[in-house]
């Protein structure tokens, strides 16, 4: 009797046993299973983020690259302020018009020409206190985050601000699928959305001409000089 006591114990024993170790296998499976989960998922989105940016980074250049750029807009920041114009850019000049006003920036000196008060006003180019908006747009593309993904009318790539980075919070740029041109784009600062819908987009053709500011046909004008 006591033997076969002894056996069962035994018996007992050795099923407790297997049962930890069947546990412990399947907890280690787990484990790895989660692994290679959270490693496949890194390995996406990595992949998704280096597409995204080399994405963005072809439309920077055709607004932004060498041979210039001109563009129509209609903006709308949220619950403060509208307008409507044309953008021409090569490099650090530009030039923009819209019903109020017109500048000519060209590298150093920014002409703001304000036709209701016939003046011109002169201001540096690296400290251009009159253009209040554009100056909460700056932009360095080392600050954030992207990613892409497919959208109704085209490919939708999304920059978020590195955390302890300065900049626009939030950037969501809808472009065309083959070429990239830009299509719209959202931006978000602080709590605010401002939309930028674009037309008539041309990369290319920019001449410095095209840029200079033609003091001749604002001879008449006042000039205000707030360098």
């Amino acid at each position: 009797m006591c033997a076969k006591i002894v056996i069962n114990r035994e018996k007992c024993v050795n099923l407790h046993s297997e049962n930890e170790k069947i546990m412990r296998n399947r907890i280690i499976f787990a484990i790895i299973m989660l692994i290679n989960a959270l490693c496949t998922v890194q390995a996406q989105e990595t992949a998704n983020s280096r597409q995204a940016r080399r994405i963005f980074n072809s439309a920077y250049q055709q607004v932004f690259g060498e041979k210039g750029a001109t563009l129509h807009y209609d903006v709308n920041i949220t619950g403060l302020y509208k307008t409507h114009g044309t953008i021409w850019y090569k490099g650090k000049k530009s030039k923009f018009e819209d019903a109020k006003m017109n500048s000519w920036n060209d590298g150093q000196i920014v002409y703001t020409v304000k036709k209701k008060k016939r003046e011109v006003e002169i201001h540096n180019a690296k400290n251009n206190k009159s253009d209040k908006y554009s100056q909460k747009f700056k932009f360095d593309p080392e600050n954030y985050t992207y990613s892409v993904a497919q959208a109704e009318g085209g490919l939708m790539v999304t920059l978020k601000l590195i955390k302890g980075r300065k900049g626009m919070k939030e950037i969501h740029a809808l472009l065309e699928r083959n070429t990239y041109r830009p299509i719209s784009v959202r931006i978000k600062i602080a709590f605010i959305w401002t939309t930028i819908k674009i037309s008539d987009f041309q990369s290319g053709g920019i001449t410095d001409e095209m840029l200079r500011f033609p003091k001749e046909q604002f001879k008449d004008y006042k000039y205000v000089d707030k360098r």
